[in-house]
């Protein structure tokens, strides 16, 4: 009769008899024993199989194999006690090892896997612990295959299920992440308060520019409006003064002078008494043909 431990019965199907003829599943492996010793490993399909002097001693699965890692405590780098739990995904490289190479394939990994998270907790702080827990977990998997090797088992991947701190650190959590959003908060809005007083700022600097680019138009276009109205009173002085030479040099020319400017003096002096009550005669007020001649003489 072939004895089996519970390890065994839950990391293979139940141990079948020698009858000869045998057929193994896909993704089983049969470790067949000759009297008492290894004999040889039966693949997939159809095997034989010597009465009496074989039996088949291990059966071990290929496929990925899930095991629960129970709870347990550890502390991190900055003295806090955590309780964390996770899963193990592994499987079965070489079945001869497996077989031979440890008593209790599970329990020796889920050992390995505990001492491993206490290890590698103890070397990050508690905030570290939640961000990087994919590196982690990493570092679980990386130690665990340098020791199962020798086991013919390969460690897949490790997964944290779930982390519980004590109360008081996840009140001291709770409040310091309440922090962290209130002084965020207060970022924002004095960056947000910030860009508004500079919006304005640039608004009224914008402003002034413009009302100074429009002034300065204003006075250009001003000063240049006034610069052709003195040219263009030049131009019509001189087309006057042109036309006056003109019609003096005409026949009757000097009589219709002296009659322009007899009317000049008439009409200077009919204004006089009308913009003061105090009025300086010339004692020839009255000689207007003296004037005309006197002004005809000094041109």
């Amino acid at each position: 009769m072939l004895w089996v431990t519970p390890a065994q019965q839950r990391w293979a199907s139940s141990l079948p008899m020698n009858t000869v003829v045998l057929f193994v599943p896909q993704q089983e492996a049969w470790v067949v024993e000759r009297m008492g010793r290894f004999h040889r490993i039966l693949e997939p399909g159809l095997n034989f199989l010597i009465p009496l002097l074989d039996r088949i001693r291990y059966v071990q699965s290929l496929k990925e194999i899930v095991i629960d890692v129970p709870e347990q405590s550890a502390v991190s780098l900055d003295n806090v006690t955590l309780q964390i739990d996770g899963v193990l995904y592994l499987r079965i490289l070489d079945p001869f090892k497996a077989s031979y190479g440890v008593e209790d394939p599970e329990y020796a990994v889920t050992q390995l896997a505990q001492t491993t998270m206490r290890s590698e907790l103890g070397k990050l702080t508690l905030d570290k612990v939640f961000r990087e827990r994919e590196s982690l977990n990493a570092n679980i998997v990386h130690s665990i295959n340098q020791a199962s090797d020798e086991w013919g088992i390969r460690c897949l991947r490790y997964e944290i299920k779930d982390i519980h701190v004590p109360p008081r650190v996840k009140e001291s959590m709770q409040m310091q992440v309440e922090a962290e959003r209130k002084k965020r908060a207060t970022v924002l809005e004095s960056e947000g308060t910030r860009e508004a007083a500079i919006n304005v700022a640039e608004g009224r600097k914008q402003a002034q520019i413009l009302a100074s680019e429009g002034e300065k138009a204003e006075q250009i276009n001003k000063a240049a409006g006034e610069a052709q109205a003195v040219l263009a009173k030049a131009e019509a002085k001189a087309e006057a003064i042109r036309m006056l030479s003109a019609a003096l040099t005409e026949q009757n020319g000097n009589a219709a002078a002296s009659l322009s400017v007899a009317e000049q003096y008439v009409s200077a002096f009919s204004k006089l008494a009308k913009e003061s009550n105090t009025v300086l005669l010339p004692t020839n007020t009255g000689d207007i043909t003296g004037m005309v001649t006197q002004v005809r003489t000094f041109n």
